[in-house]
């Protein structure tokens, strides 16, 4: 598991996961349709995504396809940063 999931699975279960039967996340699991975040909590994940990551999000960043799984959530955080390596 990369440090960038980590973090992201740590901030996941700190403010979303607060049933004793939801410990465990699937990388694919729909954050949406598993109930665990709300339209609240998609701007409270891009406001950490951005200050934990350095990134920048576009409005149409916010998508569901970038933010409703872990494993989509990883992927876009890393796509992110490879384009800031890039423009460096």
């Amino acid at each position: 598991m990369s440090q960038i999931e980590t973090t992201i699975r740590q901030f996941i279960a700190n403010n979303f996961l607060f049933r004793d039967d939801r410990a465990q996340l699937g990388d694919d699991e729909s954050l949406l349709e598993a109930g665990l975040i709300d339209s609240t909590g998609v701007l409270e994940l891009v406001s950490f995504l951005e200050t934990e990551f350095a990134i920048q999000m576009a409005d149409e960043d916010i998508v569901p396809a970038n933010l409703d799984s872990i494993r989509a959530i990883v992927s876009f955080v890393m796509s992110k940063l490879k384009l800031l390596r890039a423009a460096a």
